[in-house]
């Protein structure tokens, strides 16, 4: 039988039905598995299966979409795909969505609000069923619309205090409190944080916990704030840590509110020379492969991110499902003990 399928043209069913000898709707009935209600024998499903692998026949995704009025994508957009923690939560996040046969479609907001802006709208036009969104400053319209158009939202990482959204977050109030309080468990009394400026709530929480922690543990006097933009941190970071170094009060210890303010805090360490942990306790924001090759394995605040990432899809996938009840929770942390503390 000759070739019905001319190179470089898709394979339709109608091809299919040519070359099998029956009609377009019964190998629509096979294709979209409805042979049983539709009563097509065994032997022609059989061959109706043959034939479409033999042609390599791949389903129009675009039709099926429209059919169900589903995709089967999720439009994730982290804070910066660069930054190891959003790198690993992007992987477990198109991991678990794999298992529910949905494919993730990922883009970095680079804490910009009107790129974040953007991408959702980018993705919006490509039908996702759904987001996961780890929030920028500002963007609190865009998530807002979002929601108040129904459309499957979960916020993770962060969350908007006035956007009633789904949300999945550290508690980090509780994370800063325990840092300090392992560092005046450790002989430290003069402890200093380094921080982004940023009116986001999680960096707010982690400010708090730390000025609480301070508080409680009579410190209110050595009490002392290094809030870096974001956008310029890594540079301003060595200035940073010389104001802290040459100020009245020089720090015997360091708490970095993130994971890429760690790795930069490491290195204006060891160029001004200070050795951790005898001249300065350390402790950093998510565990990091850099951490390892330091000379003083660095102490950490460890964030669940496996159970951030599923619990994000597993709620977004209700949500797609029809379930409308807004679902928020807070984890809990683990403090790492390793040697920067002493």
């Amino acid at each position: 039988m000759p070739n019905l399928v001319r190179m470089g043209k898709r394979v339709s069913l109608k091809d299919i039905a040519a070359k099998v000898g029956v009609s377009t709707a019964l190998v629509s009935y096979v294709i979209n598995g409805l042979e049983k209600e539709k009563r097509v024998g065994p032997e022609i499903v059989k061959k109706i299966r043959e034939v479409a692998r033999e042609l390599n026949y791949k389903p129009n995704q675009i039709a099926r979409s429209l059919r169900k009025g589903s995709t089967n994508t999720i439009g994730l957009i982290v804070a910066d795909i660069a930054n190891p923690f959003f790198g690993q939560l992007a992987r477990i996040i198109e991991d678990e969505a794999a298992r529910h046969h949905y494919t993730v479609i990922i883009g970095s907001s680079d804490e910009n609000c009107v790129k974040s802006a953007a991408l959702i709208e980018a993705l919006l036009d490509r039908q996702v069923d759904g987001f996961i969104i780890v929030p920028s400053e500002g963007c609190n319209a865009s998530i807002e619309t979002l929601v108040q158009r129904e459309v499957p939202v979960v916020l993770v990482d962060r969350f908007l205090p006035d956007v009633n959204a789904n949300y999945i977050v550290l508690d980090n109030f509780k994370a800063t409190y325990e840092a300090v309080t392992h560092f005046v468990a450790k002989g430290c009394e003069r402890i200093a944080f380094v921080a982004y400026q940023s009116s986001l709530v999680h960096m707010q929480e982690r400010i708090r916990g730390y000025r609480q922690a301070m508080k409680d543990h009579q410190l209110e006097e050595a009490i002392q704030v290094k809030e870096l933009l974001y956008n310029h941190a890594k540079d301003f970071m060595d200035n940073g840590v010389s104001e802290l170094l040459t100020g009245n009060q020089k720090p015997d210890a360091l708490l970095f509110a993130t994971n890429a303010l760690s790795i930069s805090g490491l290195y204006a360490i060891k160029n001004h020379n200070i050795k951790v942990p005898e001249d300065m306790a350390v402790i950093g924001f998510d565990g990091n492969e850099v951490f390892d090759f330091f000379y003083s394995p660095l102490t950490y605040i460890e964030q669940p991110i496996d159970q951030m990432g599923k619990e994000s899809v597993r709620i977004l996938m209700e949500q797609i499902k029809g379930n409308h009840q807004t679902v928020q929770i807070e984890l809990q942390h683990r403090l790492i003990q390793r040697q920067s503390c002493g």
